[in-house]
């Protein structure tokens, strides 16, 4: 090569290494996640064709959604950037769904009752002693066995083919999951709790014969829900959606599962006698019992 070989400028640049965490960072959205968690941390196939799983996929928090004891649900958008949503032609590459959040270590009040782990059992002498002990290292091991256990009643009630939110995925202490909502003339809007409304008869005995199937098909499969209620209910439009499964628990391998599904009837029960539909709380517990054993 000659020694007098010049470099044409035109393809000489400064090289500067940038972070794209970083940069989402100061927009306050991160890179989608669907690809960092493990393949059985995603939701059960088939998948709806809304759940995006592009790597060029952004999450975006759209603002808080409810907050509770344990955990707060937001709503997140995770999509590719310049891609409509799906009710504006776009296919499967922008979605709204819900973030819930279990606290962490931080907090330091776990309101779950005890009684709902019993039959559960944690492998790791020393997450059950920190647990046990209520240390911050103990908390936080609750805080992702609570969402851990929420992510597998609903795994499992999408595969029982239940009216739940469809599980996207869980990281950490984060599930991701399906928005249920209800379409108005401003928009779409977060479906109300069925304590929230004011059904005709016809559609309140809709709804109840609804909850009815619900219930058998648990405790058919063993199950309880242990906190059902109309406040743990969306209503869509004329169909019910379960929600806040955490406590669910085993009718046999927990001492209080019977308990636990009588309540479930009771508190069910109650909110639609009151309402003017004839149903006890006992017949519903007894017809539930006999499908269980």
């Amino acid at each position: 090569m000659s020694s007098d070989f010049t470099l044409d400028p035109s393809f000489t640049f400064d090289f500067v290494a940038l972070d794209p965490d970083d940069e989402l960072a100061d927009t306050g959205t991160r890179w989608s996640t669907w690809l960092a968690v493990e393949p059985l941390c995603r939701g059960p196939q088939p998948r709806p064709d809304w759940v995006v799983t592009s790597q060029a996929a952004v999450d975006t928090d759209l603002g808080i959604l409810k907050t509770g004891k344990e955990a707060d649900a937001y709503l997140l958008e995770r999509a590719v950037p310049g891609s409509p949503p799906p009710d504006r032609g776009g296919l499967g590459e922008s979605v709204v769904m819900v973030a819930k959040r279990y606290r962490g270590e931080e907090h330091r009040t776990f309101h779950r009752s005890a009684s709902y782990t019993e039959g559960r059992r944690t492998r790791n002498t020393r997450d059950m002693r920190a647990m046990t002990n209520k240390t911050s290292y103990g908390r936080s091991v609750a805080a992702g066995q609570w969402a851990r256990a929420e992510w597998e009643a609903l795994v499992r009630c999408h595969e029982l083919g239940l009216p739940v939110p469809y599980p996207v995925q869980i990281d950490g202490t984060e599930i991701l999951m399906e928005w249920i909502r209800v379409d108005g003339p401003d928009g779409s809007s977060t479906a109300p709790r069925l304590a929230q409304t004011r059904p005709e008869p016809e559609l309140l005995a809709h709804y109840f014969s609804q909850l009815r199937d619900v219930l058998l098909t648990l405790t058919e499969h063993g199950l309880v829900h242990g906190d059902l209620s109309p406040y743990n209910v969306l209503a869509a439009g004329d169909r019910l959606v379960v929600i806040d499964l955490p406590q669910m628990v085993d009718l046999v391998a927990n001492p209080a599962g019977a308990d636990f599904l009588l309540r479930d009837c009771t508190n069910v029960c109650r909110w639609f006698a009151a309402r003017g539909l004839d149903v006890d709380e006992h017949a519903l517990f007894g017809e539930l019992m006999a499908v269980a054993f």
